[in-house]
């Protein structure tokens, strides 16, 4: 792949990432959370299922693996999206996404502990920097909002699910995964939302426009510019560039919502930027290793 068309791509996929959470907020006052979330999820989902099935990718042939598959969208869409999705009506879209996106620092912690995976000294210090710019980020915060725990809640999600789905990913074909998951996870938010909050959600054609676009664009079109990537260019190389969705979430919010850049903000977004960095770079290294 030409480095302008990978250059376009990974723009394109880390924007919609990261300017979701901007337009999640906008989306709110027309519907409850968990309920917004769902409808998301559950439409994608069932779009992607369909495609998958008129393309006859190859589907899961027992229980247990559909089990397995089922439990990777309960992290990952119902868990992570759930939380990111709360988490919104209390704190901006700039340090939800900021929170969210420093998983990669939780993997390394959670394969140490319980995968037993060593990772180099200079990953480590990444780890450091991480959450050195998670205290700096929030340092603004003048009381202990609720939104914090959902937004540090869903990076820790986020990390479970990579994790398992690097162990079981290999017994699926991408595009399935990807599809069910996001079904599985939108169907345990539906529940979610009639249990645990007042559902409601105003429908006209600005919520329905938003729904589309979190659906579509953010979801669909998002994960599927995204495995694309993965699939033609090196995984290493490709997941450093996921420090640009914070990013794009951080400008978003100023752009769309008026959210303040706070300086607190900004450095302690760098200093997780570097630490992610750092985190990742160990799978470029490996490459050039391999080739030489």
């Amino acid at each position: 792949m030409n480095t302008f068309k990978f250059t376009l791509l990974i723009l394109l996929t880390t924007f919609l990432m990261g300017s979701s959470f901007a337009v999640v907020k906008f989306g709110l006052p027309y519907s409850s959370p968990l309920l917004l979330a769902a409808l998301r999820f559950t439409l994608a989902g069932l779009i992607m299922a369909v495609i998958v099935f008129i393309l006859k990718r190859p589907h899961p042939t027992s229980i247990k693996n559909w089990m397995k598959m089922f439990t990777i969208g309960a992290f990952q869409t119902a868990g992570v999206m759930g939380c990111i999705f709360l988490s919104l009506r209390t704190i901006t879209a700039s340090e939800s996404s900021i929170l969210t996106f420093t998983n990669p620092l939780l993997v390394v912690v959670f394969s140490t502990i319980f995968l037993k995976t060593h990772y180099k000294f200079y990953q480590w210090i990444g780890v450091l920097f991480g959450l050195v710019g998670v205290s700096i980020t929030m340092g603004a915060q003048l009381e202990l909002k609720i939104g914090i725990f959902y937004g540090i809640l869903s990076a820790v999600f986020w990390a479970i699910a990579t994790l398992l789905a690097n162990k079981w990913g290999v017994h699926f074909d991408t595009w399935v995964l990807s599809a069910y998951q996001m079904l599985f996870g939108g169907l345990l938010l539906l529940l979610s939302s009639f249990m645990f909050e007042k559902s409601f959600f105003i429908l006209n054609s600005h919520s329905l426009l938003i729904l589309l676009w979190l659906s579509i664009m953010s979801s669909i079109v998002q994960f599927a510019v995204w495995y694309y990537l993965l699939q033609k260019g090196d995984p290493g190389r490709t997941s450093a560039y996921l420090f640009l969705a914070p990013f794009f979430g951080v400008i978003s919010g100023w752009l769309l919502l008026g959210e303040p850049l706070y300086p607190s903000i900004i450095v302690g977004g760098m200093f997780i930027i570097i630490g992610i960095y750092l985190v990742n770079s160990n799978f470029q290294k490996k490459t050039v290793e391999n080739k030489i």
